[in-house]
C-alpha cells in the first residue's frame, strides 16, 4: 500500500548572537529562531523535520568556544524541549542535532530524534569527527548506528563528516533503512546521491546555509531548497523497491496493463534499475513482486555474483 510521508528541511545560516549576550538570553533567542524557521513548513502539516546539524549552536564567528560551553550549560535541555512541545502538538517527528554533554562530564555531537508523542525515541551520536572536534572541544567519537523504528519506516541517520567514510556506509547498505537522515554542516554533493543508491533508501540532508536535499533511492533529487528559501517539504512513497530491469523488464507491460496508475514504474536511465511503487490503497510492492516473480536489484547482482564463482566458469 502507498505510505506516502511528508517531510520537511530546515537548513538557515547560524543565529548570530554577540559573546556579550547573556547565556539566558541567547537560549531564548535561539528559540524564537528555531520557532520562525518552523512556522515555514508546519502548514504543510510534515510527518518529519529536520533540523541541521549543531542547530542550536550560534554563529562561530561572534560566540566563541567560552561563551558556547557557558551557553550550552545554561541551555540544558530548553531546545530540545522546546522542540518536543512542537512536535506533539503538531504531532510530527523532529530531530535535534546538537552538541550534548554527558553525565560524565565528556560531550557528543548528537541528533536526537524526538517523536510525534514529544519524546526523545533514540539518539545518534556522530561517528566520524572532524579532528579538531576532539582535539579542541573534546568531543567523543560515536561507535553505534542504530536504525530508529518510527511509524512510517525505519530510520537511519548520518552527521556531516560521516558521510565521507564507507564503514558506516556499509553498515547502512547492509541494513537498507527506508529513510537515511543526515543534518550537516557540509552539504556532501554527489555522496549525497551514492548514499541514497547504495544503500536502497531516501536520504534527507538538512545543511545550514546550503542547499537542503531529498534524494531518492536511485539517486535522483527529489526536491531541493534554493538560494531565496532554506526549507522544503515534499511528499516522497516509502512503499516502493529498487528492481534490476534484466529479466523484471519483461513483466513490466503487463503489470501497468493490469493495474495501471496503482504501480508506478520509474526509469532514471543510464542504470538498468527502476523504482517501483505502489499508489494503490489495497496493494503493496510486494504484492506485485510475489504476483510476477520480480527480483529485487540486490538479490540479482548476489545471483550474478555467485554465477562467477560456480566450478568451471572462472579462466584459469
Amino acid at each position: 500500500m502507498a505510505n506516502y510521508v511528508t517531510i520537511s528541511c530546515v537548513g538557515p545560516r547560524p543565529l548570530v548572537i554577540e559573546a556579550d549576550v547573556p547565556a539566558q538570553e541567547a537560549v531564548e533567542r535561539m528559540i524564537q529562531h528555531w520557532q520562525r524557521q518552523l512556522d515555514q513548513v508546519l502548514p504543510d502539516c510534515p510527518d518529519l523535520i529536520v533540523l541541521p546539524e549543531l542547530c542550536d549552536r550560534p554563529d562561530q564567528g561572534k560566540f566563541p568556544l567560552e561563551q558556547r560551553l557557558a551557553y550550552y550549560r545554561v541551555r540544558k535541555n530548553q531546545i530540545r524541549d522546546f522542540l518536543a512541545g512542537v512536535a506533539k502538538r503538531h504531532r510530527c517527528y523532529i530531530t535535534y542535532p546538537a552538541h550534548t554533554e554527558a553525565e560524565d562530564g565528556s560531550w557528543r555531537n548528537a541528533m536526537q530524534l524526538i517523536d510525534r508523542e514529544g519524546q526523545v525515541m533514540g539518539t545518534y551520536h556522530k561517528n566520524y569527527l572532524v579532528p579538531d572536534e576532539y582535539n579542541k572541544t573534546n568531543i567523543l567519537y560515536g561507535k553505534g548506528t542504530p536504525i530508529f523504528e518510527c511509524d512510517f519506516g525505519r530510520v537511519a541517520s548520518a552527521i556531516c563528516f560521516d558521510l565521507n567514510f564507507e564503514a558506516i556506509r556499509l553498515q547502512y547498505a547492509k541494513a537498507k533503512p527506508d529513510l537515511i537522515l543526515f543534518p550537516s554542516m557540509y552539504h556532501g554533493g554527489f555522496m549525497q546521491n551514492y548514499w541514497a543508491y547504495s544503500c536502497r533508501s531516501y536520504f534527507a540532508g538538512s545543511i545550514a546555509g546550503l542547499p537542503c536535499t531529498i534524494v531518492t533511492p536511485l539517486g535522483e533529487v527529489a526536491a531541493q531548497s534554493t538560494n531565496y528559501y532554506s526549507f522544503i517539504t515534499t511528499k516522497i512513497n516509502l512503499d516502493y523497491a529498487v528492481i534490476h530491469i534484466d529479466e523484471n523488464s519483461a513483466h513490466f507491460h503487463t503489470i501497468k496493463q493490469k493495474y495501471g496508475a496503482k504501480v508506478k514504474i520509474h526509469d532514471p536511465g543510464f542504470l538498468g534499475c527502476v523504482l517501483l511503487t505502489s499508489e494503490s490503497e489495497d496493494l503493496t510492492v510486494n504484492d506485485v513482486i510475489a504476483e510476477f516473480g520480480l527480483e529485487l536489484m540486490d538479490d540479482y547482482f548476489r545471483r550474478a555474483e555467485e554465477a562467477r564463482y560456480m566450478p568451471g566458469r572462472m579462466e584459469l
